[in-house]
């Protein structure tokens, strides 16, 4: 075989230095953004200044800015203030934390992603998922009731194994590990967090003084059947009203996007009129609890409060690394999400380190986890954001809270902070996108539902794993048992394409193509031969005449990405086998990675490099010519061993 066409044009160069291909795969590993572009063809001195903008994200935009941007930072800041302010009470309760660290949470770690961040939209803050994922593996070793202090010790040193993780991540550019959270993993853990924690507010609107500290739904709705001599009416009324309430005002937001501030202020308006009837009416005597006494200042430093204890590392890592990963994971979707309404990018390596930062800062400062909420988010970008002054602004007025305002809301009820979460949760719930998964990918709505369902009946890191495990079988499925195709040709064309596909294509009389469309490599080179061989088996038996035999296998491998030496070794069985049945074998288009890899083990040689071409109608119409000419034989078929060998399936 040979081919007088492509023989010309098939590049046989000598592979390229080790160096030089190890610093290109690094490359396309590490820098696949090709974050220097922007350094190249500068003096030094300009080099170093974008260097250090590059790094340090606020020194680009803050000389561009000016009063009319600030004017839209100033309105936005204060609107995701008012989110913030009952929004951190309600998720430092979820997590069972003092309240005023949920406000803590919304002062500093919003200034340090103002200087790091490269997001224009995101806001900061805490989340209810972390929240309630914190307080699962933290209280297995900590009771936030009997050792309070303890407890709360034990979090902020998570969340410094969270920051320094997340750190260490955006510096080595691993952002890929997150890639393994997919989206229906996110989307069914959200989804089941949302459940349980909706579940778990019950606790606040029935008004109820004991409940389970598990997680899951049996657990969590028998305990609060358990305690019907607890429910208070008074308690459950209110609840109801506020959550009819606010989601009223979610409804409207739907309906009207422009009255989005009413949606972002209604959880404000909820904890003052709150705060009002329990003052006015003394809720505490008529089964209203409220939040408790909340001190005034900023946050006080707690880098003395880490805690590394060994009996309770273990419990405080696995806390920082799982909520590291679904923060981050959310963090940079939401901010992603965003930036492509304005035709924008975010850097994922640089929000790591800007999320890493933040949260090594807040666990000195009194803070727990932060990232980027979808709601406060959302809120931002609806207001009008222009820059990440947003943040700046909701931390100058957070702070002002802190010093003047924070007592205040010592009476904020219980029941106002469940109604709150329970209509933030709602949200989280995606039925059209998880029926969605249902009608276009079966086994991405099982990985989906493997995290809904693992989170909502057994426990939050369970249902996570459960997910990401079959999510990676599915990855090794596809690499194990890569696709392959028989290619055949489109009428009056020179394209060749898949006959599942395109049932019209036309089969070429002797020669059969088939791609292979993955690297070859030792997981799955048996399951290629096999399948390989099956092709020619088959095509054997449906054409068995001595025209329409199979004469001719033609390999198309612009699919296959790379290949080891398992691999090289499979091709040549391959051929071993088919040259004994009198099947001659043909490469086409292999990829240079590829092809370095055959010209060092001479599987070049081997084959021939005559057999070898730049397009799969080249290696036809040199196919065609040979079965015409029978004399022209290769060189490199002389050698080869024609014993009988059967085609094995």
């Amino acid at each position: 075989m040979g081919s007088l066409k492509s023989e010309q044009h098939v590049n046989f160069a000598a592979p390229r230095p080790f160096v030089k291909r190890l610093k290109s795969d690094l490359k396309e590993t590490f820098y696949p953004d090709d974050p220097f572009r922007q350094f190249r063809g500068d003096r030094r001195t300009h080099q170093l200044k974008k260097a250090v903008q590059y790094f340090i994200p606020i020194l680009e935009w803050l000389p561009k800015y000016n009063f009319n941007m600030f004017k839209y930072d100033l309105l936005a800041g204060i609107t995701i203030t008012s989110l913030a302010i009952p929004q951190g009470i309600s998720y430092a309760k979820l997590g069972s934390l003092p309240p005023i660290i949920g406000l803590y949470s919304s002062f500093v770690p919003p200034l340090v992603y103002a200087v790091f961040g490269s997001s224009k939209h995101l806001a900061v803050g805490t989340v209810a998922a972390c929240s309630l994922l914190i307080a699962e593996i933290i209280g297995e070793v900590a009771s936030p009731e009997e050792d309070p202090t303890l407890y709360l010790h034990l979090v902020l040193t998570a969340t410094l194994i969270t920051g320094v993780m997340q750190t260490a991540l955006g510096i080595l550019r691993l952002g890929i590990l997150v890639d393994f959270l997919s989206h229906s993993t996110i989307i069914g853990f959200m989804g089941g967090t949302a459940v349980i924690i909706c579940l778990q507010q019950l606790k606040g609107i029935f008004g109820l003084t004991h409940f389970t500290s598990k997680t899951d739904v049996y657990s969590v709705l028998h305990a609060v059947f358990s305690l019907r001599h607890e429910w208070r009416w008074q308690s459950a009324v209110t609840g109801v009203v506020f959550l009819v309430f606010l989601q009223f005002t979610r409804y409207l937001r739907d309906r009207n996007p422009k009255l989005f501030w009413v949606s972002a202020m209604a959880p404000m308006v909820t904890v003052i009129v709150g705060c009002l009837v329990a003052y006015l009416v003394h809720g505490s005597q008529h089964g209203i609890l409220t939040v408790g006494r909340l001190n005034k200042g900023i946050n006080p430093p707690s880098i003395h409060s880490l805690n590394f204890d060994p009996k309770y590392l273990p419990a405080v890592v696995q806390a920082g690394a799982i909520t590291g990963l679904v923060a981050l994971a959310e963090g940079i979707a939401i901010g992603r999400s965003f930036a492509i309404m304005k035709n924008e990018q975010v850097d994922g390596n640089k929000e790591m380190v800007a999320f890493g930062l933040m949260n090594i800062v807040g666990s000195f400062t009194s803070c727990y986890l932060t990232t980027g909420p979808f709601s406060k988010t959302a809120v931002n970008f609806n207001a009008g954001c222009r820059t990440a002054m947003s943040n700046v602004v909701m931390a100058v007025f957070m702070a002002l809270t802190l010093l003047f305002l924070a007592p205040l809301f010592s009476y904020t009820p219980l029941v106002a902070l469940s109604a709150i979460i329970m209509s933030a949760m709602f949200g989280l719930i995606k039925y059209e996108e998880i029926y969605h998964l249902f009608k276009v990918d079966k086994f991405d709505f099982c990985i989906c539902m493997a995290a809904f369902l693992g989170v909502a009946l057994l426990s939050m890191d369970v249902g996570l794993m459960l997910s990401v495990g079959l999510a990676l079988l599915r990855a090794l499925l596809y690499m194990a048992r890569p696709a392959t195709c028989k290619l055949e040709k489109i009428p009056d064309t020179d394209l060749y394409r898949d006959v599942e596909q395109y049932p019209n294509a036309m089969r070429v009389p002797g020669v059969i193509v088939l791609q292979l469309g993955s690297p070859i490599y030792y997981a799955n080179s048996n399951y290629i031969r096999e399948r390989i061989l099956r092709w020619v088996r088959d095509e054997h038996a449906k054409f068995d005449s001595v025209d329409g035999s199979v004469q001719h296998v033609l390999l198309e491998l612009s699919g296959v990405t790379s290949i080891d030496m398992t691999g090289i070794e499979t091709l040549i069985e391959i051929r071993r086998l088919l040259q004994a049945n009198g099947v001659k074998m043909g490469i086409v288009n292999p990829r240079i990675v590829v092809m370095e890899k055959m010209i060092a083990s001479e599987f070049t040689n081997t084959i021939g490099k005559e057999n070898i071409y730049l397009s799969v109608d080249d290696g036809v119409e040199r196919c065609r010519d040979l079965a015409y000419n029978p004399q022209k034989t290769n060189p490199s078929d002389d050698n080869v061993e024609l014993s009988a060998v059967e085609l094995r399936v």
